[in-house]
């Protein structure tokens, strides 16, 4: 039996350790900024004067830091460093805006492949999401948040993009959702300092309208056409940058109604980044964004999932890494003849990317425009592509009949086999 004077020194024991919990996580009367909190998030230290530094002391948090240190290690020397390579080699020539459509919260791709664009809008169908102030939460449910974050990130380690089935559940749940959790991950562990943040819309006219400025309080959501947020930032001492995200429709009629079509054009030429996006740009009912691609377009890095072959005019040059084994089988019926002469004898790439995610099976197509259009004939060619739209799903995987004509063209420092398309 416990004796009452044992009782009383347990009592106070766990009163005080309660005390001493409840000290650690108090809410500050100044909130954390906007880059102390993509750090924490990140798992690595915010600013020594930062409150988040007393939640650091937890072991949860600090497990999440060496469990966010070894992945983003191994994403680091299996895919990113080679990523960064191949732009360094052959994107040698690169607009100030980088667009990625279906992109999800993807800006690790992005900044891995387009490192010093000045403007980077990425877009998809998830929500932007807020980030209560985190001292407010009480430490079992920013536990359970690291933990969620965690999962959320996990297919994009394992296979090179995020499956979007699992992100419909995974990013609308809990106080701290959607997608600018992943994107303050994302800039933080890649050296990036977030100097402000804004939460904003489209009007139909395209014009930008700013719904809340710092961190957003968990009661306010970006209304409008296209809800989306803007993170001004920088790597390092280097310029600073801004990163749009938008949650928005992408389908013809969505696509203009919502302002972001205009909102896009009005950024002038542009580089594209398209990977693991379902096929949609092979249908019909996207024809608006593909076009919008293509006429507005400088550079285009896409995986098999991106722009059919048959859409590209005789002013682009195509340039094939890897191998082109096919769709995956659920994506089976968007099987591309041209692409097997494409890729016969490509240069191969040293990291896996797309649905075919192993590194030797994956292929990534280097498209560049030769010369900007010089009237609206040339922006918006009639092609057997166009009058074929609806059919494009009904194509059977089987070989070309015939060999396809291919040519020698330099492109940046290496001489490399494309595919011309003239008609």
């Amino acid at each position: 039996m416990v004796s009452v004077t044992n009782r009383t020194i347990i009592a106070t024991v766990l009163i005080m350790f309660m005390l001493a919990l409840s000290a650690a996580h108090a809410p500050s009367s100044e909130a954390p900024t906007a880059n102390d909190t993509a750090r924490f998030l990140a798992g690595l230290p915010p600013s020594t004067s930062s409150p988040l530094v007393a939640l650091t002391k937890d072991p949860a948090w600090l497990s999440h830091a060496r469990y966010f240190d070894s992945v983003f290690a191994s994403e680091e020397s299996a895919h990113l460093s080679k990523v960064r390579q191949f732009s360094k080699e052959y994107l040698t020539d690169k607009q100030d805006t980088m667009l990625y459509m279906f992109s999800g919260p993807d800006f690790l791709y992005a900044t891995s492949f387009f490192p010093n664009a000045s403007t980077y809008v990425l877009a998809g169908l998830e929500p932007v999401g807020v980030i209560p102030d985190l001292t407010r939460l009480s430490p079992w449910v920013i536990n359970g948040e690291l933990r969620n974050l965690e999962i959320s990130m996990g297919s994009l380690f394992n296979y090179s993009f995020f499956i979007t089935q699992n992100m419909k559940t995974q990013l609308r749940e809990g106080p701290v959702y959607g997608t600018l959790p992943i994107l303050y991950v994302f800039l933080a562990r890649t050296g990036k300092t977030v100097h402000e943040l804004s939460l904003v819309s489209l009007d139909e006219q395209a014009n930008l309208q700013i719904v809340a400025d710092a961190l957003a309080p968990s009661n306010v959501v970006p209304r409008g056409g296209a809800p989306g947020v803007k993170i001004v930032f920088s790597d390092g001492t280097g310029p600073k940058q801004t990163l749009y995200y938008f949650s928005t429709n992408l389908a013809d009629g969505s696509f203009e109604r919502s302002g972001f079509s205009a909102f896009l054009a009005k950024l002038g030429p542009a580089d594209s980044l398209i990977k693991s996006a379902s096929y949609l740009l092979h249908k019909p009912q996207f024809s608006g964004v593909r076009k919008l691609l293509l006429d507005r377009g400088a550079i285009i890095v896409q995986d098999d999932s991106g722009i059919p072959l048959s859409y590209f005019g005789k002013r682009w040059r195509l340039l094939a890494f890897g191998h082109y084994a096919g769709p995956i089988s659920m994506f089976a019926g968007f099987y591309q003849p041209q692409m097997a002469g494409l890729f016969q004898g490509a240069n191969p790439i040293e990291f896996g990317i797309g649905y075919r995610w192993r590194k030797n099976e994956s292929n990534l197509l280097l498209a560049k425009m030769e010369s900007p259009p010089s009237s609206e004939q040339e922006l918006s060619p009639q092609s057997q592509a166009e009058r074929n739209a609806t059919e494009t799903a009904v194509h059977s995987p089987k070989k070309p009949r015939k060999h396809v004509e291919t040519a020698t063209w330099s492109f940046g420092c290496r001489k490399a086999r494309v595919f011309p398309f003239c008609w």
